[in-house]
């Protein structure tokens, strides 16, 4: 029987989603600890995998068992695993159910605190310097408009598109916290740290709203902004047809 795992993690002290040698990773731990508790290899395959550093407070991943207690595995296992990965549910699928490829979309935030703070700093990205978020919301807008995200990707990335369908994007200010939210269908590495990055820019004056057209459409990633800190980076929300 196939089930999904719904689990969040602070990427802090874990090179990423996806298992590699030599690296502590969140897939090869929660690998590691489901084994255990079930005893017999479990190799849970994700929705996506996140860089170094970057954080999930809403991701899935999905592996195959005969027979799970949904409330007493979640017990076990929140206390088999470390305190920075809690899971919160399993959910029975269809045996031909796959996380990465049966997610329609995937919404990430970026949070950016621009005076300094003692409390949220592992968790937000401190940038002091003065940005106007109406020239940043108007060049998010202009991202919906564009189909090929090429100048975002990280270099010598094998993928067969580049193409994504960006559905919202969007700058949110609360005090001295901003929060970038952007769903779309799927993502290239490092596409939403280097999207940030420019749209910072933009917001400091650095380069104007209308170079964004200009950089979309050179497909060269050494035109775009910088790529910003992955601990600002949370995936937030992965969507399916049938959850």
């Amino acid at each position: 029987m196939r089930y999904f795992i719904e689990f969040a993690y602070n990427g802090k002290n874990y090179h990423g989603w996806q298992s590699q040698p030599n690296s502590i990773t969140v897939q090869e731990t929660i690998n590691k600890a489901l084994s255990v508790l079930l005893r017999q290899q479990i190799d849970v395959v994700g929705a996506g995998r996140t860089d170094t550093g970057v954080h999930a407070a809403r991701m899935y991943a999905h592996f195959d068992y005969p027979e799970i207690d949904n409330d007493l595995l979640v017990q076990k296992l929140n206390s088999f695993l470390p305190k920075d990965i809690v899971v919160y549910r399993f959910i029975p699928v269809d045996d031909e159910a796959h996380a990465r490829f049966d997610a329609t979309s995937r919404t990430y935030e970026y949070h950016i605190h621009t005076f300094k703070d003692a409390f949220i700093h592992e968790g937000s990205w401190y940038n002091f310097h003065h940005l106007d978020v109406d020239k940043m919301n108007e060049a998010a807008k202009i991202l919906l408009q564009y189909k090929d995200f090429k100048c975002f990707s990280k270099t010598h990335t094998d993928v067969k598109t580049f193409n994504c369908d960006i559905t919202e994007a969007y700058w949110e200010k609360n005090g001295n916290r901003l929060v970038f939210t952007i769903t779309a269908d799927r993502f290239l590495r490092n596409m939403v740290r280097a999207i940030v990055g420019t749209l910072v820019e933009i917001g400091t004056g650095k380069i104007t709203v209308e170079d964004l057209h200009i950089i979309i459409k050179s497909r060269d990633r050494s035109r775009a902004g910088f790529s910003v800190p992955a601990h600002g980076l949370y995936l937030t929300k992965v969507i399916y047809p049938y959850i």
